[in-house]
């Protein structure tokens, strides 16, 4: 079983790891050595170490460039603590998206955001999105039901893990 280590123990362990493995130790060893190094160096270091992390069998399915927050959305969902909802977009294209297991619509709604600014970031691309706009113009629709209230919990809408929810054009009152 994982246990969770907090970032100075995971860093420790990392350093141990990779001294066992005979590679070169590229973290500074004192408080000095800390201090002249550049933020450049200091994320050097760190992106290795989430490359070597994304290694695990657990992990693997996450991207290079990953966050902390999509290694603990992973975390969360082998634990059972959170779940995959896909929401499909009109062109097809389906999006994964991970949730707590109580989530209510609008924590899957910033998800959906979160999810499409990082694949934007990815990308490379620099376009910018109003999300009130895409809000008041756009829906979450489950088996015809439109998740119009942002308070109610995606569960009591009847959505479980691996459910498809629709991104759908809302019609024009008239």
């Amino acid at each position: 079983m994982m246990e969770v280590l907090s970032e100075e123990a995971s860093g420790e362990q990392c350093v141990k790891e990779n001294e066992e493995e005979g590679e070169k130790n590229t973290s500074p060893d004192t408080e000095e050595d800390m201090e002249n190094t550049t933020h450049a160096d200091i994320l050097d270091i760190f992106e290795e170490g989430l490359a070597h992390l994304v290694q695990d069998p657990l992990l693997c399915d996450l991207p290079i460039q990953v966050t902390l927050e999509e290694i603990n959305s992973q975390i969360a969902l082998e634990y059972g603590q959170a779940m995959t909802v896909r929401v499909l977009k009109a062109d097809g294209e389906i999006m994964p998206i991970v949730v707590v297991q109580d989530a209510t619509v609008l924590d899957l709604k910033k998800a959906v955001r979160r999810f499409v600014e990082l694949k934007q970031q990815r990308e490379g691309s620099v376009r910018h999105i109003n999300w009130r706009y895409v809000w008041r113009t756009y829906n979450l629709v489950f088996q015809g039901e439109k998740l119009e209230d942002d308070r109610v919990r995606i569960k009591d809408y009847g959505i479980r893990n691996r459910d498809e929810v629709t991104f759908m054009k809302r019609l024009k009152k008239k």
